[in-house]
């Protein structure tokens, strides 16, 4: 049988050979990079709104605080976006002739929702209840980030699986007191208004009621750990977090 490639090309098949792991390797990279890159998950997009809304100057610079207008975070498994009738029983007396305003009087009059665009876009698969997260002492910047900085509302983080299941394993690195849920300034170590060392409050525990011996709860009125990891391991225990076994489980999030 007569040689079909004649043997000059033996060493660029050689070469071939040897590269194809190279190659192989280099494109698995290149696809993890991409998959955690900013195109793909969509980490400090900022989606165009109708009305270029800002977190900063309501939140950071007028104090509203973020239950005024997503009032069924604490009840609902989704965070709503407010009514029209929210924005207008402050815009009705001030800003009232503005003209970035307009679709919000336009909204008002004709009864007709903002369409707004959604800033994090879970997957149809994944289950993610607001409530239950709020309930057991996860603050609004850990997922949203300060949104008292953001002019314009932005994703903080990736939303990629890895990221939900690194707090799950070890949620008390990001759970504080119910009162400071949905505080941007809130630190362990922060002091109370009187600049003394922070105290449990009652509405820490509001959820939970009494002890079963009909008692309040003996950490009210003492000092809260200054350190988040001791805070957080009380607030597990308190807020009866589950075990990292549990809450790693695939049915916890795809049901």
């Amino acid at each position: 049988m007569p040689q079909i490639f004649p043997k000059a090309l033996n060493p660029i098949a050689r070469t071939i050979i040897l590269c194809l792991p190279i190659v192989a390797a280099s494109t698995g990279v290149g696809l993890a990079a991409f998959y955690r890159s900013s195109y793909a998950t969509g980490i400090h997009e900022t989606p165009p709104q109708p009305v270029a809304f800002s977190h900063a100057h309501h939140v950071g610079q007028l104090g509203i605080d973020c239950r005024y207008c997503h009032t069924s975070v604490e009840s609902s498994g989704f965070a709503n976006v407010p009514a029209t009738k929210t924005c207008m029983n402050c815009h009705q007396q001030i800003w009232q002739g503005a003209d970035l305003l307009e679709p919000v009087r336009n909204s008002y009059k004709t009864n007709t929702p903002i369409e707004w665009n959604r800033v994090y876009n879970l997957p149809h698969y994944a289950y993610f209840n607001h409530s239950i997260h709020v309930a057991k002492g996860v603050g609004c910047a850990s997922c949203h980030g300060r949104l008292d900085q953001q002019n314009l509302t932005t994703q903080h983080p990736t939303l990629l699986m890895e990221w939900c299941i690194n707090c799950h394993r070890e949620p008390e690195k990001h759970l504080r007191p119910k009162s400071e849920i949905t505080s941007m300034l809130y630190t362990p170590s922060a002091p109370n208004a009187e600049g003394k060392p922070a105290v449990w409050k009652r509405s820490d525990f509001a959820n939970f009621g009494k002890l079963p011996d009909g008692k309040d709860e003996p950490l009210l009125g003492t000092e809260r750990p200054t350190n988040q990891k001791e805070l957080g391991l009380v607030l597990k225990d308190k807020y009866k977090v589950r075990d990292a076994v549990t809450m790693t489980n695939c049915s916890m999030c795809h049901r």
